[in-house]
């Protein structure tokens, strides 16, 4: 497994269960890796996969379950309670803290081995019956090789195993949404008990709890803005004038301790793999964060690989593997069409096109009008009934 995120410390996780052997290669420290902040809203169903293999215990033990969200618009709040109309909720966990469980898991518990702070990864022969990796050590400065029977690319959006795909074999679909989001943590309580949307024609914003002491919050800015335009006194002023609602309790501020402008857009690869390469996560698709949708799937890919592998080493039955990509990707494209269609009410408020902005305001008001559209919505913000 290239990569100790969540995609490939599962796949690890999994395999080792059914006493596979197999190495992880991480280009960051440990000490990077468990503490570098992410999503954290995790999907009933993931956290279901992610019990059912014995690596919850500890997020069960200390994730905040969340039942309804908090839409802001036209001046005015509006709760939408999505356990009362499916039955389900979303779990609240940094992805640092699953993380550190995984590691801890994967290698402490299940004695995986894992090297982190390598460099320069290269993949060899993945369209081979015995593909390799190779890397320098970071202690001995030598280029090691790794012979496998398979390679899981888990490597995230920027690594190197779908770079290694043969550009002849594979589709990259990507779309750009136009805007981006300043994305920040504040050492502030969370001013909500609950998720919090703002549509607001100056931008939308939004309201994350990540603990009881740190806050995770979103401006709508322009793609490739710089941080620096955003000083402490600008960020609070903003945050208070898009999510400024009637009866909405103030804000309760604190220090920014991360400052970061992300261009809002996705991406897909077709197929997911190559030969006796498989990619897993961000490695195959990026889901902006508009919908949190990103962490899910990465999960749901490594359910479905690692099970799939075990099944293919333990039994030889490689059929798992043989449907991976497709079943994959029929989730994959069911959340980037869900994320689109939010994109458009979250940010069509902003547009400057009165059409969008009416559109998106009516939108809006379906879900709190129609009970059909708020099952729909309700479904799919939690994942409930998918194509995959």
């Amino acid at each position: 497994m290239v990569g100790a995120g969540p995609a490939g410390l599962t796949v690890g996780s999994i395999l080792r269960a059914a006493g596979v052997g197999c190495l992880v290669l991480e280009t960051a420290t440990r000490e990077v890796v468990e503490h570098r902040p992410r999503a954290g809203v995790i999907e009933e169903w993931a956290v279901r996969g992610l019990a059912r293999r014995g690596l919850a215990r500890t997020l069960l033990e200390r994730a905040q379950a969340h039942t309804e969200c908090e839409f802001r618009f036209a001046g005015e709040r509006y709760r939408f309670g999505y356990t009362g109309l499916t039955g389900r909720h979303h779990f609240v966990y940094p992805q640092q803290f699953l993380v550190t469980d995984l590691v801890r898991e994967y290698a402490d518990v299940r004695g995986g081995e894992i090297r982190f702070g390598v460099r320069d990864v290269r993949l060899h022969g993945t369209g081979s019956a015995r593909p390799a990796v190779s890397y320098v050590c970071p202690d001995s400065g030598e280029r090691r090789v790794v012979e496998a029977d398979f390679v899981a690319g888990c490597d995230g959006a920027r690594g190197v195993t779908r770079a290694s795909l043969p550009a002849g074999r594979v589709r990259l679909a990507r779309h750009d949404y136009g805007v981006g989001w300043l994305a920040l943590l504040a050492e502030a309580p969370p001013s909500s008990d609950c998720v919090v949307f703002g549509m607001h024609p100056r931008g939308f914003a939004g309201h994350m709890a990540r603990s009881p002491e740190v806050t995770r919050y979103y401006l709508q800015c322009p793609p490739g803005d710089s941080p620096e335009n955003w000083p402490h006194e600008r960020v609070w002023a903003e945050l208070r004038e898009r999510l400024g609602a009637a009866g909405a309790p103030p804000l309760a501020e604190g220090r920014l301790i991360e400052k970061r402008v992300l261009d809002m857009h996705s991406y897909v690869v077709e197929p997911m793999a190559f030969g006796r390469l498989f990619l897993a996560g961000d490695a195959a698709h990026l889901t902006a964060p508009i919908a949190a949708k990103g962490l899910n799937l990465a999960l749901h890919d490594a359910f479905l690989l690692g099970d799939g592998l075990v099944a293919a080493l333990t039994k030889g039955d490689d059929s798992a593997l043989a449907g991976y990509s497709d079943a994959c990707l029929a989730r994959v494209w069911d959340y980037q069409e869900f994320s689109q269609w939010l994109a458009e009410m979250y940010h069509g408020t902003a547009s400057g096109d009165p059409y969008r902005a009416g559109a998106a305001l009516a939108r809006l008001r379906r879900l709190f009008s129609s009970p059909a559209a708020a099952a729909e919505f309700a479904e799919r913000y939690l994942g409930v009934r998918t194509t995959g």
